[in-house]
């Protein structure tokens, strides 16, 4: 169940895009299922929140195997955001992650503005009365490279991530629902797209995603992975995510953040928060160790008691300082 962490400490509650946490780690979309999985492993209450993997308005088969392929600092996967549906996830994946007491971030994606705000539509209707549910955010992703119907539509062009995000804030807005834009790191520029999600009314941004990349097969001479391409993740993306929240918050220091790609240790998770993050999330290192969101958490905790760090939220966007 993870470590058990001192009862006194610093403070480690931040607020991310309307969301108040207990803690700034999360798991990252994709990397932990779709509910209450690494339950086994992880008191799930104790995390920020479980994002859980990316969920389209009806059932979505993804790319043919091999879907996953090991690099020598992390993994490229193209599984193609396959899921059950919002309904089906509503049916059989909620309950359990509200009886392990997790808050819940919903990760949705559709190939066009309708799929989207259908999404959305479903699971607002499935959750029913504002508050009722361990639901705390949507993340809307835009931002996925390994589906071929919408790569470099949404995520590389800030119209149609401003379409994206309102049409989903048209939806969830009134049953109260945060929605943080999952933005690609595979642009020139992030923040004329960060700035379209945010007038679009979106709450803040995760930044980012996995890195376009491609593994050859010497042998078959054609692509390893089943999709072709796919997305490179792991201690690799790391210094080009962290640049990316650095940036961000450099020239917009109001917009919340979410940092995500290769965390795997709480100094990891320093790193992020200093760069102007408000939070992180844990991907590619809980396939080594499904402890691996804990581990970071209780890292960081104990980097802030060595280095007298009372809150936290003290440390957010500190490398600026200097």
């Amino acid at each position: 169940m993870g470590r058990t962490r001192r009862v006194a400490g610093p403070d480690m509650g931040v607020e991310v895009g309307g969301v108040r946490l207990p803690d700034p780690v999360m798991t990252a979309a994709g990397t932990s299922g779709y509910g209450a999985e690494l339950a086994a492993y992880v008191d799930l209450s104790r995390l920020g929140a479980v994002v859980v993997k990316s969920l389209s308005a009806g059932p979505w088969a993804g790319n043919p195997a091999p879907r996953i392929h090991a690099t020598p600092a992390g993994m490229i996967n193209s599984v193609g955001l396959d899921n059950p549906g919002v309904e089906a996830w509503l049916e059989e994946y909620l309950n359990p992650l509200e009886r392990a007491g997790a808050r819940t971030v919903v990760s949705l994606w559709g190939r066009s503005l309708g799929e989207y705000a259908r999404a959305a539509e479903l699971l607002v209707r499935g959750l029913g009365a504002p508050g009722g549910s361990s639901v705390v955010a949507v993340e809307v992703n835009v931002s996925c490279p390994n589906l071929e119907e919408r790569r470099g539509i949404f995520a590389h062009d800030p119209d149609m991530t401003a379409g994206v995000v309102a049409a989903c804030v048209a939806e969830l807005a009134p049953g109260g629902l945060p929605v943080w834009a999952k933005l690609s790191p595979n642009v020139t520029d992030l923040v004329p797209i960060v700035d379209a999600a945010m007038g679009a009314g979106a709450s803040g941004v995760t930044l980012g995603n996995t890195l376009l990349g491609l593994v050859i097969d010497t042998e078959a001479r054609r692509p390893l992975l089943g999709g072709g391409g796919g997305g490179l993740s792991g201690p690799a993306v790391r210094p080009v995510a962290v640049r990316n929240v650095f940036e961000v918050h450099a020239r917009r220091p109001d917009v919340p953040i979410v940092g995500v790609g290769g965390v795997a240790t709480g100094r990891d998770a320093v790193e992020y928060l200093m760069a102007g993050a408000r939070a992180v999330q844990v991907g590619t290192a809980s396939f080594a160790d499904p402890r691996a969101s804990t581990i970071v958490s209780d890292e960081l905790t104990t980097w802030c008691e060595t280095h007298g760090v009372g809150r936290v939220s003290e440390i957010i966007g500190a490398a600026h300082e200097h």
